[in-house]
Parts: structure tokens; C-alpha cells; sequence
């Protein structure tokens, strides 16, 4: 019969992790729970995978930022299983070993799932959904303190994986017809026979099918998967190369008013969408890197994602139409991801990032926000400022460090960008864009839902990227 000490004055036993009954219970072996725990790491590392390998190509934009958000989380608890293993175990850890071939197919089925259908059933009606019910077991099975650590990183994981799923679900039901599950149900099946072949998600069914025995006949991952570098838009991204508009000469006008810089800056937030799609092809085309530049690239990734929502909320609080009026391209990340080696594409990024560090860079745009006097445009820069922060240090770690100097590296990123041909008469002639001025119109909206004169030198605005970048030096052409 198990014994309950009295605590002095009735305190809660064992620190709150459970009470004398339930930890007098033994629970999972170290060899057990560690077998879990790379399971868990393996999930997660893989998810972070397809989510970063699948976000460029995928055109709808929603799922482009879900999946930066999506890969972040999943970056930074698999950091957690990581440590935790080596907390546990000696080196080497197998932590880039695949467990159960069966569970390769299963994550590489998903990671090559040809439409967004097949890839939302995978990602958030399948994987997730495990993961979350392998987390839940792991809590309830093993000991509440004898393995507290493991049991915290499990809970903590929850609480990102339990709203990973709650999105998913809603994602299924807004993307999924019936007709599409039916179409599905074949290839739904092979998921379930990998992860039953493999004994669970987290191997705890005890029947996982032993390492020697064939794999599970591959469908859509029979051909090895292909990264596509070419980013693609929804219907809402009618003019993808429009180059029409710059923004920086606008901003950096001094002639110009503060409130339709505020505008202009919204557009320069929404228009970020292109840094995660560039970054995604960096992070998935350069191999043999420590685990700690995917977290921290991915880190920048989810950052620069969220700059660009940043610019919907703007345009939403302006009460502005921004489809319509606003002509959101994606001609950097195209010519950056379709010209340049990876390394190369993280050059240019990392020279972008040093000029938006001086007085006339991000706190610029947040003393424009201020005398443009639109508090929301306050909050955003000033984050977005913060944010570029981080960003720099990232630079400088994963970065620099390999280029010998800051100043080298600042000279070979303006150098490759140089480098980018930017085919502005090209896609012109081919019909893909006139290059036409939203900014008028957009402006017109602007101020009339203002109740406000617009401004005579801001509606005439007509500066096009034709002969400038972003940094306003000259254009390849």
C-alpha cells in the first residue's frame, strides 16, 4: 500500500508534478522515452522540411505565411528534442537518422504531394493530428519526475501543435471538398499503412514492422522530390512582375507628405512576401549546415512573413482594397531564386539587411510612421525595426563568418545583385505586364476615404524600378 507523506501545512507535493500515488508508478525507460523522443524530432524536422521546401511554389498566400509560422514552430521545439536527446544519451545521437524506412515514406509522400489538396490532407489531416495524439501519450505515460524535463518540452509543444491543428482543421474544411476525399482516399490509405507499418508516429503500438522488411510501395515520392524556386501568387497578385511603382524613391523624398509615406510603407510591408520565398529556397538548397542556421534562418523567414501581414493589417485599417489597388510583385524573389546559387542569394539578403541598420533605414520608417501620425504604422516599424536586429546578428553568424570581413561580405552581396538581370522590357514586350502606376489610384482611395485633399506631388508620383533596385542604385537590365 502506498503511503502519502504529510507536507508541512498541507503544501502541494513534489513541486505540483504529481502527487505520491501517481509518481510512486513507474513509467517509461530512459531507452523509451529516448526512442519517443527522436521520433518526436524526426516529425518535426521533417515537417520543417516540407513546409519550407513547399512554401515558394505554393500560390496561395495564406498558406505561404501559415507555412512560415508553421516551420518556425516547428524549427524551434524540435531544438528543444535535440538537446534533450543529448541530455540523455552519449554521442552519436542518430539525430539525422530516419527510424523506420516506413516513416521516411510516410514524410517523403507528403513532402511530394503534387497538389495543395494532397499537401494540406497530409500536413494538417494527418502528420499534425499524430504528432499531437504522440505528444499527449508521452505526457500520460511517462514518469512525472523521474523524466519532468522531457514532459515540460512535450507540453510546450502542445501548446504550438494543438493550434497548428486547430488552423489545419479549419484549412481542410475551407480548401477540401468531399470530392477531393474521395480522390484522395488511395493515398490517404498508404499514409496510414506507413505510419502502422512503422508502430505509430512514435512507435509506441509495439507492431511496427521490423527495418529489414520492404518499405511501403511509394506513390507520389517514387520520384525523388524536386525544390521549385519559382514563387507563385493566387488571383489576388494580378501583375506578379509589375515593377511600376518604387517605393524607396518615394520614401526617401523629402518633398513627399508623411502620410502617404505611411501608405507607401504598407506596400513595402505587404510586398515582403517575396523574402520568404526567397529565403525558403536558401534554407532548402544549402546542405551540410549546422541545426542551428535552419532555426535561425527560418527564425528570419517567419519574421519577414510577418512583416508582410503586417502590410494586409495596414492596408485593412485604411479600409483600403489593397487587391485591386496595389500590385504586389514578385520579381525579386523570382530573379533572385531562378539566377543566383544559394549562397549568392544569401549574400544580396544580408546586404539588404545591413543598409536598413543606419539612421536613414528602419528608423527612418518609424519616424515617418510617427509624424505620419498612424499609431498602427508606429507598433509595426518599431517591431519590424527590432526584428531587423536580429536579422543582422543572423547575417553575421551564418554569413560573414565565412567571408573573411563584414566589409567583404557587404561587397560580394551588392556584387550579386549586380548580377541579377532584371528583364523589365522583357516581360514587357512578352505581354506578362505593362509596369502601369497603381499608385494614383491607390493614393485617390486613400485620401478620399480620409476625408482629405490628396497632396499635388504624391498623386503626380510616376518613379518605376526600371533603372533602380530598392537601395536606389542602378539595374541590371
Amino acid at each position: 500500500m502506498i503511503s502519502s507523506p504529510s507536507t508541512h501545512r498541507g503544501l502541494p507535493p513534489l513541486v505540483g508534478l504529481a502527487d505520491f500515488e501517481t509518481a510512486a508508478r513507474p513509467g517509461l525507460s530512459v531507452e523509451t522515452a529516448v526512442g519517443r523522443l527522436k521520433r518526436f524530432h524526426y516529425s518535426l524536422w521533417r515537417l520543417h522540411e516540407i513546409l519550407i521546401g513547399r512554401l515558394t511554389a505554393e500560390p496561395i498566400y495564406e498558406l505561404k505565411m501559415a507555412f512560415s509560422y508553421h516551420a518556425h514552430l516547428c524549427a524551434e521545439n524540435d531544438t528543444g528534442f535535440r538537446t534533450r536527446v543529448g541530455e540523455m544519451r552519449e554521442p552519436p545521437l542518430g539525430l539525422e537518422k530516419t527510424p523506420h524506412a516506413a516513416l521516411g515514406v510516410f514524410f517523403d509522400e507528403i513532402l511530394s504531394a503534387p497538389s495543395t489538396v494532397d499537401l494540406v490532407l497530409g500536413l494538417y489531416d494527418r502528420a499534425f493530428p499524430l504528432l499531437r495524439a504522440s505528444l499527449s501519450r508521452y505526457v500520460e505515460e511517462t514518469h512525472p519526475l523521474a523524466d519532468a524535463p522531457s514532459r515540460r518540452l512535450c507540453r510546450l509543444a502542445l501548446l504550438d501543435i494543438n493550434d497548428i491543428c486547430a488552423y489545419g482543421d479549419k484549412v481542410v474544411a475551407c480548401l477540401v471538398s468531399s470530392e477531393d476525399l474521395a480522390a484522395s482516399e488511395q493515398w490517404l490509405t498508404l499514409l496510414d499503412v506507413c505510419v502502422a507499418q512503422a508502430g505509430g508516429l512514435d512507435g509506441s503500438s509495439g507492431m511496427s514492422v521490423t527495418e529489414g522488411a520492404s518499405e511501403p510501395t511509394r506513390y507520389y515520392s517514387s520520384k525523388p522530390f524536386v525544390f521549385d524556386g519559382e514563387p507563385r501568387r493566387d488571383d489576388r497578385f494580378p501583375d506578379p512582375y509589375n515593377m511600376g511603382v518604387n517605393g524607396e524613391e518615394f520614401l526617401y523624398d523629402d518633398a513627399m507628405p508623411d502620410d502617404a509615406k505611411v501608405l507607401m510603407m504598407y506596400y513595402k510591408r505587404l510586398r515582403e512576401i517575396d523574402v520568404p520565398e526567397m529565403m525558403a529556397s536558401i534554407i532548402t538548397e544549402t546542405k551540410g549546415k549546422p541545426w542551428g542556421y535552419s532555426r535561425d534562418m527560418t527564425r528570419q523567414l517567419w519574421d519577414e512573413a510577418r512583416h508582410a501581414m503586417m502590410g494586409e493589417v495596414g492596408f485593412a485599417s485604411l479600409g483600403l482594397d489593397w487587391p485591386n489597388l496595389v500590385m504586389i510583385n514578385s520579381t525579386w524573389s523570382r530573379s533572385l531564386n531562378l539566377q543566383l546559387k544559394p549562397q549568392e542569394r544569401h549574400a544580396v539578403l544580408y546586404y539588404i539587411e545591413q543598409g536598413l541598420m543606419p539612421r536613414t533605414g528602419k528608423r527612418h520608417e518609424w519616424e515617418v510612421s510617427k509624424r505620419g501620425d498612424d499609431p498602427l504604422a508606429v507598433t509595426f516599424q518599431d517591431f519590424d525595426w527590432a526584428d531587423e536586429v536580429l536579422h543582422a546578428r543572423i547575417g553575421r553568424d551564418w554569413y560573414v563568418k565565412g567571408m573573411g570581413s563584414p566589409q567583404a561580405a557587404v561587397e560580394y552581396g551588392d556584387e550579386c545583385w549586380t548580377r541579377v538581370l532584371v528583364g523589365w522590357k522583357k516581360w514587357k514586350d512578352d505581354g506578362l505586364t505593362q509596369h502601369r502606376n497603381w499608385w494614383p489610384d491607390a493614393y485617390l482611395a486613400f485620401c478620399s476615404l480620409r476625408g482629405v485633399k490628396p497632396d499635388p506631388r504624391a498623386l503626380a508620383y510616376n518613379t518605376s524600378y526600371e533603372s533602380k533596385r530598392a537601395d536606389l542604385k542602378g539595374i541590371s537590365t
